[in-house]
């Protein structure tokens, strides 16, 4: 056989002939050249299903004890603005000599082939997850004395409520004290309330 271009026209004793791939996949690698002879066992493309891929984690040692297969993460794409869950489906037992640090594999779905072999990301994983009463956002909670607080809203403008905080996954602070769920706070602009709190305090003190 001799690959043809697109627009060729088949003359001689030159046959077209069907080629199907035994799965369904999209073609990564192409190995044959346009006018080039091939044989009948040639390797012509490489398909990959990719429907489903994996990305590769390096973990330090000293993490090992959280990476754990079944455990959730979030992949987020470096190139581009994108994330999505998957689980840790690998964990390997042997650490490098060299680097100290294990691989780990996160098994991710990829229905709409957003995720290309070779892409870059960032992992996040959860190591724990549990239900909390009540919980903020990390910027809301301000420092006033040695109180941490958050600003309420009442009927007039806003309050400085002490509370006592909890656990944090960076994002939320829960909330053991001092507040009840549904509560309207104030949260990026808590910073500012603060300040005008301050300005406040200090005319009254001339």
């Amino acid at each position: 056989m001799i690959a043809l271009g697109a627009g060729a026209t088949v003359s001689g004793s030159l046959n077209r002939y069907e080629i199907r791939a035994p799965f369904d996949g999209m073609i990564v690698e192409k190995h044959i050249a346009l006018g080039e002879a091939v044989k009948e066992d040639a390797s012509i493309f490489t398909i990959s299903d990719l429907s489903s891929v994996w990305a590769e984690i390096v973990v330090p040692a000293k993490d090992l004890n959280v990476i754990r297969v079944g455990e959730k993460v979030v992949v987020k794409a470096t190139a581009f603005d994108s994330k999505a869950e998957g689980s840790i489906s690998y964990v390997g037992a042997l650490l490098g000599q060299d680097t100290r640090t294990a691989k780990a594999r996160v098994t991710l779905a990829n229905p709409k082939m957003a995720w290309r072999p070779g892409l870059f990301v960032n992992i996040e994983v959860v190591s724990s997850e549990a239900e909390v009463p009540v919980s903020v956002l990390t910027e809301a909670i301000q420092t006033i004395g040695d109180k941490s607080v958050v600003f309420i809203k009442v009927p007039d403008g806003f309050v400085a409520q002490p509370v006592t905080l909890g656990r944090s996954d960076g994002k939320f602070i829960e909330v053991v004290s001092g507040m009840k769920a549904g509560t309207p706070y104030a949260a990026s602009g808590s910073f500012v309330l603060k300040s005008e709190l301050g300005k406040g305090s200090a005319e009254h003190s001339h």
